[in-house]
């Protein structure tokens, strides 16, 4: 009775590693939080978010269940005292072990819906993807506990714990369909894109399954009941089906996607993605003295739109691009460079001639910004000194030999 005592006060203990959820949930809102695009609520790249979450909640989460699995096993004699079965204890402690986990990993996805919901104020969350992230995180738990069973070394801590950070940090975001292996090295989706379907499915089976191959073949030997080899083998299966389908996504977790603009009319014609509409106000308000001081050039606008993919900007036929990719603070003075950038000429304007510096002088007004030093200080003072007005007039008829990077000394008069 003394020896049944105590492993029921072993057994009460397990509990005490509860107090690691909130470690858990801190790191892993912090891994999920620099995932997020700045000022963006998108809720495929949300998810994706959450999911890389388990790229350091998955290191942390194995090696402490491979510490609980090294402590655990040099107790188990006392465990052998009573006639439950000798796989009974190290499923109690996966289970404890996985639904500490799954909590950290519940209070991340919280956090970061909220963010979402908060900014964007739609719920449009695909839940494969938060499963998947789950799934992923309970393998990191099956694989550190039973590293730890099997062999009971204090190293074998540290040893799950790199190996496991160097499998989740070494694989790159689109250099292999090995990239796509739960926990997936995506990174982040941006507007204008979107993920695969059934990506985040077969990611979700093939956690599955390999976490239930592993617990099936541990508990197969050690209690040496056949009968599980057939469900051991339906796990196998569904493993290695899923990663054939991995396999042929060929690392492209992201494709692109179709998306309407929300605009904004008045005094431009302003329009963005709608996960990004919160920023049409300042984006406006940042290129209408852009538009206005260009009025009357080749290079003058009314519309400015947010372009798809990574071509590169221009303003042709009044229309501004600019990628505008984020909306860190800043954004609406990048978006007027970005397109104050897509006047000049690009074979006339990489080459490093003078006329590059009285180009980027009239840059310099066209955005507000301090201006340099030009080879002829007179004419940066002569230019310093003009009235608003005289400037526009002057850019209009200057206007080819700015884009061109062409201007001169003599091109600003006293």
């Amino acid at each position: 009775m003394h020896e049944l005592g105590r492993v029921l006060r072993l057994d009460a203990r397990r509990t005490t590693i509860l107090v690691a959820v909130p470690v858990l949930a801190l790191l892993g809102v912090a891994a999920a939080w620099r995932e997020l695009i700045p000022g963006v609520a998108y809720w495929d790249n949300t998810v994706v978010a959450v999911s890389a979450s388990v790229r350091l909640l998955g290191p942390v989460a194995a090696a402490l269940s491979a510490w609980v699995a090294v402590r655990e096993h040099r107790l188990d004699y006392l465990r052998s005292l009573t006639p439950r079965s000798p796989a009974t204890g190290p499923l109690v402690d996966l289970l404890l072990l996985g639904g500490v986990a799954l909590l950290a990993y519940g209070l991340v996805a919280l956090t970061i819906i909220i963010q979402t919901v908060l900014r964007a104020g739609t719920w449009e969350l695909p839940p494969a993807g938060l499963l998947a992230g789950a799934a992923a995180l309970a393998l990191h738990v099956v694989l550190g506990y039973l590293a730890g069973r099997l062999i009971p070394n204090p190293l074998t801590v540290v040893a799950v714990a790199a190996a496991t950070r160097l499998w989740d940090t070494l694989r790159c975001t689109g250099s292999s369909w090995l990239g796509l292996l739960p926990p997936a090295a995506i990174g982040q989706v941006g507007p204008f894109a979107a993920l695969r379907p059934g990506l985040f499915a077969d990611q979700l089976l093939w956690s599955a399954g390999l976490s239930s191959a592993l617990v099936l073949g541990y508990v197969l030997v050690v209690s040496r009941q056949g009968r599980l080899a057939v469900p051991l083998a339906a796990a196998v299966a569904l493993t290695a089906a899923a990663t054939v389908r991995l396999h042929d996504y060929g690392g492209a977790a992201v494709v692109p996607a179709a998306a309407g603009y929300v605009c904004r009319d008045w005094p431009l014609t302003v329009c963005v993605h709608p996960a990004l509409q919160g920023a049409l106000p300042d984006l406006e308000a940042a290129a209408t003295p852009l538009a206005a001081r260009l009025a009357g050039t080749e290079g003058g606008f009314t519309r400015v739109f947010q372009l798809p993919g990574g071509d590169p900007v221009a303003v042709r036929a009044g229309v501004a691009w600019t990628h505008l990719r984020d909306l860190a603070p800043g954004y609406e003075q990048r978006a007027a460079r970005e397109i104050r950038a897509g006047l000049a000429d690009p074979d006339a304007c990489t080459r490093p001639t003078p006329g590059r510096a009285y180009s980027a002088l009239v840059d310099a007004w066209l955005t507000d910004e301090p201006s340099p030093a030009v080879p002829d200080a007179a004419a940066g003072r002569r230019f310093a000194r003009w009235s608003e007005q005289r400037r526009r007039g002057w850019l209009r008829a200057h206007y080819p030999g700015y884009r061109q990077c062409a201007l001169t000394p003599a091109d600003f008069p006293r």
